[in-house]
């Protein structure tokens, strides 16, 4: 990647703001387009601004803005994470998030399509794509039926197929899409996910309320993630990797409920961390999620570096250290350093 310009949307936000980091120690040159960065989050406290190229704050619903700004910075590679990403906000402003994951997702494919620099795009959507069925669980694969129900997911799948068709009306493209879980990190700081909401209560001497400590997820660190995301677009730059959809996921037979994963934290921070379950009249979401990724390994190399238990100790850690003082950016760089040694 050593020389390469990405360009990636959303690079304000969690998965965007580790993407910089980790392309930038790579020898990446990296620009992003965004919208403003969330008080308290991981861009701003870890500085994230002074590793890009170019720093563009700009909707993508806006699609000649977005095209003009594509042409400006003139990238190699695109990585389009932009998303309204929460699922219990959805239902809260559907409108918003099917603009934004739909629409957005198609202004992004226009402007790499009318950016003659572009040689690659990675078009992430999700999991929560694939279709469920009540009763049946199993590792989702690549083929597996796409649908969802809430509008989240709805909105993800959509973009998803979308990005399927535009693949098959500009087959001369490379393009690919990256699916993948929930990932988890030091510095995010979302609303109505796990490991920010313990964070949050344990660093306030609070207990933490947990919802769903039941469900089932793959729980990821986002550099497993994000280094599955930059194998897809080196493999696609190389011909090595074809158009399509490509998973990224932990190990399917390992899986933690929520109620571990919280265990794991409190056990991480400290003594003092302490957590309750509680129950909450809430829109559907799923209560099982697993991916298959035996392509993405077969085809690009990607395996996860850090088993769950590790990730969620890296993330905790992450936040108390820089709860504790420490400086956001070299906490970063220390994590990509000690991963990229793996």
């Amino acid at each position: 990647m050593k020389g390469r310009h990405f360009l990636i949307t959303g690079h304000t936000g969690f998965k965007g703001s580790w993407l910089v980091a980790l392309l930038r120690n790579q020898g990446a040159k990296v620009s992003g387009i965004s919208l403003d960065p969330v008080e308290g989050g991981i861009f701003r406290t870890a500085e994230i601004q002074e590793l890009l190229v170019h720093d563009i704050r700009q909707d993508i619903r806006n699609g000649v803005e977005l095209t003009r700004a594509f042409q400006d910075v003139s990238p190699d590679v695109v990585i389009h994470l932009a998303a309204q990403p929460l699922v219990l906000n959805s239902y809260e402003i559907p409108e918003e998030t099917y603009e934004t994951n739909v629409m957005g997702t198609l202004n992004v494919l226009k402007a790499a399509q009318g950016t003659s620099s572009v040689k690659a795009t990675v078009i992430v959507t999700t999991d929560k794509v694939y279709r469920q069925v009540p009763g049946e669980e199993h590792a989702f694969l690549e083929t597996d039926a796409l649908g969802a129900a809430d509008p989240y997911s709805t909105s993800k799948a959509m973009a998803d197929l979308l990005t399927q068709s535009w693949m098959a009306s500009h087959p001369e493209s490379r393009i690919a899409i990256a699916r993948a879980g929930n990932v988890i990190g030091g510095g995010d700081v979302a609303a109505n996910r796990l490991l920010p909401d313990l964070v949050r209560a344990f660093s306030d001497g609070q207990t933490a309320s947990v919802r769903n400590p039941s469900s089932v997820r793959p729980w990821q660190h986002v550099l497993d993630c994000l280094a599955g995301y930059v194998l897809l677009a080196e493999g696609l730059l190389t011909g090595e990797a074809k158009n399509g959809a490509y998973n990224f996921g932990p190990d399917p037979q390992i899986t933690l409920q929520v109620r571990e994963v919280a265990d794991m934290a409190a056990s991480t921070w400290g003594a003092d961390a302490t957590w309750k379950a509680i129950e909450l009249s809430q829109p559907h979401e799923s209560s099982f999620l697993t991916l298959d990724s035996t392509k993405s390994k077969a085809k690009l190399g990607w395996s996860e570096k850090l088993s769950p238990s590790e990730a969620i100790s890296w993330s905790v850690s992450w936040s108390r250290e820089q709860t504790s003082g420490r400086q956001a950016q070299l906490l970063t760089m220390e994590q990509i350093a000690l991963f990229q040694s793996r």
